[in-house]
């Protein structure tokens, strides 16, 4: 089979994991699945407290970095290997956010952080699963991610299914 028979899913294209050795499954051997969008969020505070920026908390901890990275590899390698990951992203800190709005018909470009938006998206994985159900046991699987207790307990993932219903504007 060729490349083009298999419907890779990652392939090391557009992804933080690395695809080699990964199992690729023939379309002919897949039963009906759906994308799922895993989101993850945080705040410009807890960006600031993972570096020890002023903040009122201490830093993340060499040990903290070490088992977050660890964590986060071995979860997407297991979703790499079962073939359920399509793509993963970590994004920068909110510092780095510009928005845009239409104000009196023009397009004006705000820089972040904002301080009305109390958490903000951190990061996002989409994988194609069988069913709600297991992409919910995918992210459950994110509350066993070490680091500080004070930002465990805030945090939370979001699923939700990805729309790939394209509508019919012409008809």
């Amino acid at each position: 089979m060729g490349e083009g028979d298999y419907g890779v899913r990652s392939g090391g294209t557009g992804s933080d994991v690395c695809a080699e050795g990964a199992t690729r499954v023939p379309l002919v051997e897949r039963t009906q699945t759906v994308k799922y969008m895993i989101l993850t969020f945080a705040s410009q505070r807890q960006y600031q407290e993972m570096v020890g920026q002023p903040a009122g908390e201490s830093a993340w901890t060499q040990e903290d970095w070490a088992a977050l990275g660890a964590f986060m590899q071995a979860f997407s390698q297991e979703l790499l290997d079962s073939g359920e990951l399509v793509e993963t992203r970590g994004l920068s800190a909110p510092v780095h956010t510009r928005r845009i709005q239409l104000r009196e018909g023009v397009p004006v470009v705000t820089d972040g952080p904002y301080a009305e938006a109390e958490e903000v998206l951190a990061g996002y994985w989409v994988v194609e699963c069988d069913s709600f159900d297991r992409a919910t046991e995918v992210a459950g699987r994110l509350a066993r991610c070490p680091g500080p207790e004070r930002i465990r307990a805030r945090a939370y993932a979001d699923v939700r299914p990805i729309d790939e219903h394209q509508p019919d504007f012409e008809g």
